[in-house]
């Protein structure tokens, strides 16, 4: 059995293909997500990017807290 595809064979064909392999990678690479919070678009990725960033988010005020708790204990009640 004739097997020409030994040792020397896949070095020299990873030396042909390793410019291809360096540009899916190198494109894979290079999206990342929206860092600037104006830019990001969607609700679902700005509640994403607020866990990632330990924020709350929506931020809600402090009187419509205030204002949502007495609403629940009245509700409780």
């Amino acid at each position: 059995m004739d097997n020409t595809r030994d040792r020397a064979w896949r070095r020299a064909k990873a030396r042909i293909n390793k410019s291809r392999d360096q540009l899916n990678a190198r494109l894979v690479d290079c999206y990342t997500p929206e860092k600037n919070w104006k830019q990001m678009y969607g609700r679902s990725e700005k509640m994403v990017r607020a866990a990632q960033l330990g924020m709350a988010y929506p931020q809600v005020s402090r009187s419509q807290l205030v204002r949502n708790s007495l609403e629940e204990i009245q509700n409780n009640q």
